[in-house]
């Protein structure tokens, strides 16, 4: 069997659904925090069954029967992402899966600027001491998120950012995808993964560019200070902590950690990954 967790999830359920387009049904089986939530998959013959990281006694039952289980990363920022990422991560070896896969990062290093990516790193470290066959999904920077950003841009004008870099945006719906081939498909990727991103970099100046041919009103790209940016955050309602965070992905950024691309994912997927354009178009036209 194989046991997706965060299937409620952004990317969860794509990778889910991608899945059952490869096994049947009865094969497929899910660890999510609400059952409730689940209810169109159990509708659909897939195995709902909860469980929270974060509570790791739910996880045995959970993973029961799993030859293979697919860990979405905890999204939990700070040192309790580890812990649960470990906690799933245990749960799963404990179960008798043969074959633990984890969505990763593709700029994972212990020397990020950005939290997230010490996390991802540490845990895979993790996985390579268990000494048993994985797979760590090193995912392009999810193009889903340039809906933060842009948000104000639409209405103001002006796209107002701490100054960053080029980034590999990478759709949810290509990313899933790669997940389900390899949660399928023994030996198609191995180990830690080359990154999987789409086939373009994009930085800021040149997202408020494809949003003024987009939008067809004038899109201005304005750097400012980074205690600027995040004062105004804040100012806003964003948490301290929230801001430091985010601000740490503007550093990353500009230091060059999200400017990669290489050509697995299109491989793996067979077709190219889908453009950054195609995701700014799909964020406005839900404006």
């Amino acid at each position: 069997m194989f046991v997706v967790t965060g299937a409620t999830g952004h990317l969860g359920s794509q990778i889910v659904d991608r899945l059952l387009e490869r096994a049947p049904a009865h094969d497929v089986g899910v660890s999510v925090r609400d059952v409730d939530k689940a209810a169109g998959l159990a509708e659909r013959g897939v195995r709902v069954r909860a469980g929270d990281f974060t509570d790791p006694d739910t996880l045995a039952h959970a993973f029961e029967g799993a030859g293979a289980v697919l860990v979405v990363s905890a999204a939990i920022r700070g040192a309790g992402a580890f812990v649960a990422n470990r906690a799933a991560i245990d749960a799963a070896h404990a179960a008798g899966a043969k074959r633990i896969l984890y969505t990763s990062h593709q700029a994972a290093s212990r020397g990020s600027l950005f939290a997230a990516q010490l996390t991802h790193a540490a845990t895979e470290e993790y996985l390579v001491g268990l000494g048993i066959p994985f797979t760590a999904l090193r995912n392009g920077f999810y193009a889903s998120t340039l809906g933060y950003s842009i948000g104000a841009a639409l209405e103001t004008g002006q796209l107002v950012a701490p100054a960053d870099g080029p980034v590999s945006w990478t759709a949810h719906a290509d990313l899933a995808e790669a997940a389900a081939i390899a949660l399928a498909e023994d030996g198609v990727l191995d180990g830690i993964t080359a990154p999987l991103t789409a086939s373009e970099m994009l930085d800021l100046a040149a997202v408020a560019g494809i949003l003024t041919e987009i939008t067809g009103r004038a899109i201005t790209r304005v750097v400012v200070d980074d205690e600027e940016w995040k004062t105004a955050a804040v100012d806003r309602g964003m948490p301290a902590a929230a801001a430091d965070f985010t601000l740490g992905i503007y550093r990353a950024a500009r230091r060059g950690e999200f400017a990669v691309t290489d050509p697995t994912l299109e491989t793996l997927i067979g077709r190219r990954p889908t453009s950054a354009r195609s995701v700014l178009e799909a964020i406005v036209a839900q404006r």
